[in-house]
């Protein structure tokens, strides 16, 4: 009988195997890539092209019943952006301060709500009193214009000592921070083109103190007027009021 001929190997099957491994690790860097500043165009564009590289099956990304995204919805790196201004805008204040001579008066600090910039009370005031010193505006309305580059909401907050006060005007230091804190948001408004939209003011008394109510120089701490540039993640808050 004749011996049947045994087909040659398939020598080449290997191929296949590493076309595979190829395909595969590209999708893997380009995850890689793209997820280090992703948003929802690239977000859809590489969901897209997994779905062709895998012969028009489901993304590996979603599936079909994943929400949308909006093409709106900002980048990751936002926040980043957000803290980089925030600190552009710190050195032009503290520029302003130095130059002016108010490093005494008035101090800058980026917190967790935004830039504070806080004024002490005498810089704008008299004692136990409301009305913005005439000598002080020229100076709270340059800064005010430094402010005003940001579009971020701001707030304008007073403060007092533990003093308390009975006078002809207030009645207690609640009215005057209040006060305070309203007549500033004015010049705000008035002198610096700062739209109202962008503002709020609020007056906390003696409630929020920074110093040592025990001592004359914490007190000093206390009596102040907070400028603050608010994080954007107090918008929702702040456009709600």
């Amino acid at each position: 009988m004749k011996k049947r001929e045994e087909k040659e190997a398939n020598n080449e099957r290997w191929l296949l195997t590493y076309s595979d491994l190829i395909t595969l690790l590209m999708i893997f860097f380009v995850v890689l890539y793209a997820g280090s500043n992703i948003n929802a165009s690239k977000y859809k564009a590489l969901s897209d092209s997994f779905k062709v590289a895998l012969g028009g099956g489901k993304s590996i990304i979603g599936n079909d019943n994943s929400p949308d995204i909006s093409e709106n919805t900002p980048p990751i790196n936002t926040k980043v952006s957000e803290e980089k201004s925030f600190e552009n805008l710190k050195k032009s204040v503290d520029n302003y301060i130095e130059n002016s001579n108010l490093k005494f008066n008035v101090s800058t600090a980026i917190e967790e709500r935004g830039l504070v910039i806080s004024l002490k009370d005498s810089l704008i005031f008299d004692s136990g009193k409301a009305n913005i010193k005439p000598e002080s505006k020229v100076k709270l309305v340059e800064l005010g214009r430094i402010l005003s580059g940001m579009d971020n909401y701001m707030r304008v907050e007073g403060h007092t000592d533990n003093i308390p006060i009975n006078n002809n005007e207030f009645k207690s230091n609640w009215q005057l921070s209040v006060i305070r804190a309203t007549n500033v948001t004015e010049m705000l408004i008035d002198k610096c083109n700062i739209s109202p939209k962008r503002l709020s003011a609020v007056g906390y008394g003696e409630y929020r103190p920074i110093g040592d109510n025990k001592t004359e120089q914490g007190r000093s701490k206390n009596r102040r007027v907070d400028l603050i540039i608010l994080s954007s993640k107090f918008d929702k808050v702040e456009s709600n009021k």
